[in-house]
């Protein structure tokens, strides 16, 4: 955690809240409306709405992240054409460190810059990687804080079971 609050500053711009002002985001509640800076034009996420959203958040700093982005990839090729959308939101002062990740770690899902970490604080985010599943109503229904191997059935269970919905 406290690597965390130290990275807090240096976080940067994606996804900015227009009606929550300085509320956390937590599991339960609506997450209203999020514009996802980083696109041209950024989509907002009423754009979304209807869709499941697994919105996961990384930095190139995080080596759990290394782990967790292989998983993404394969639940975005697995839900293709499910009525789901993957955002990975990055966290880094920098874009270039970032970019340096992906070249490594490339991703097949959406991704997004948030440098001022406007977000993160939003969403209470307690430690990197977290994930939020957001169901088609704009509620979060599950919030998962960091990411091991073991994690992947979990995940996959949760992703698959929303989906069934």
């Amino acid at each position: 955690m406290n690597k965390l609050l130290s990275k807090l500053p240096l976080f940067g711009l994606v996804l900015l809240l227009s009606t929550f002002g300085a509320q956390a985001i937590e599991l339960g509640e609506g997450v209203g409306e999020l514009e996802i800076p980083g696109y041209s034009p950024a989509p907002k996420f009423s754009d979304l709405k209807g869709k499941w959203v697994y919105l996961d958040f990384w930095a190139s700093w995080c080596v759990p992240c290394r782990q967790s982005f292989p998983f993404m990839n394969d639940m975005q090729t697995q839900l293709q054409g499910k009525n789901i959308q993957i955002i990975a939101v990055n966290v880094d002062a920098k874009k270039s460190d970032a970019d340096r990740f992906l070249s490594q770690n490339p991703a097949k899902f959406a991704l997004a810059f948030d440098a001022k970490g406007e977000l993160p604080r939003r969403m209470n985010l307690k430690s990197m990687p977290t994930s939020y599943l957001i169901n088609p109503q704009g509620k979060v229904v599950f919030i998962h804080p960091g990411f091991r191997a073991e994690d992947k059935k979990l995940l996959e269970e949760k992703l698959l079971t929303a989906l069934k919905d």
